[in-house]
């Protein structure tokens, strides 16, 4: 895959994005927060795809990804989103990629497909999924991006374009190849320290499956870090960063104040 619809990082815009847990809060709060994530002007929101709680109450209120998604699409007319990130295991790979081109469609073309290689025991042993080994799904994961393309390229009708994809994790032995060979978007947790040096593990992957690494753009979490930090991360190329908010209230208090740092950055 040669993503056409990214730049070199350092060439773009910052980009804010909220991850709206679908944790310990009814649906109806849910919505009502996208709404205000949208008409705030934020550039995306995100989901996860778990069907447990990842903090408080582990049996609290809790809904289910994709399903929130296409909602998502129906409901928002500017703000792109996705899943930060949705879990490979869950789903067959040819069944996430129509269900990605279906969404794709629902939104006029605003999906991101973000996607790892999962984690979250509970969720597997609760739902029946094979957990394996980190080894095991990242194998999991690589193959079904191979399958995923291929399915975008042949399903009738196509994506409106070619659908940006963020993949997560920081893994320097399989997951940054994956990064390398697949993905539009990288998203780690990397403090500026950290991130320099994955970086550099990230390029020599690209260098050896034939990719420039200004074709991925940086993207890292916000939440607990200082404006420092954040100038720090954005002098080493990130441009997408996120802010993490739960249910019930969804403060966006936080996320909020970083859009005046995103617009200096931008003027």
């Amino acid at each position: 895959m040669t993503p056409t619809n990214q730049t070199n990082p350092t060439n773009q815009n910052v980009r804010i994005g909220v991850q709206i847990a679908p944790q310990h809060a009814e649906y109806t709060k849910i919505r009502d927060t996208l709404t205000e994530v949208e008409s705030r002007g934020f550039d995306i929101a995100f989901n996860w795809d778990h069907f447990f709680p990842l903090s408080g109450e582990p049996d609290g209120l809790h809904f289910e990804s994709w399903t929130i998604l296409a909602a998502w699409a129906e409901q928002t007319t500017t703000i792109e989103f996705g899943a930060l990130v949705n879990c490979n295991s869950y789903r067959n790979a040819d069944l996430q990629a129509d269900m990605a081109r279906t969404i794709d469609h629902i939104s006029g073309g605003r999906f991101i497909f973000g996607t790892g290689a999962g984690w979250f025991e509970r969720d597997y042993q609760e739902y029946g999924y094979e957990f394996g080994t980190p080894g095991t799904r990242l194998n999991a994961l690589d193959d079904s991006l191979n399958r995923i393309e291929a399915r975008w390229a042949k399903i009738n009708p196509p994506p409106t374009r070619d659908i940006p994809v963020l993949i997560g994790g920081g893994g320097e032995k399989k997951t940054l190849r994956i990064v390398a060979q697949h993905a539009d978007i990288w998203h780690s947790f990397s403090n500026p320290e950290v991130l320099e040096h994955k970086l550099g593990v990230l390029e020599a992957w690209c260098d050896e499956v034939g990719r420039s690494r200004g074709e991925i753009e940086i993207s890292t979490e916000l939440r607990g870090r200082t404006v420092h930090d954040a100038d720090a991360l954005y002098d080493l190329g990130t441009r997408l960063f996120t802010v993490g908010i739960s249910g019930p209230d969804y403060d966006l208090g936080q996320a909020i104040d970083w859009l005046a740092w995103r617009d200096s950055k931008n003027a």
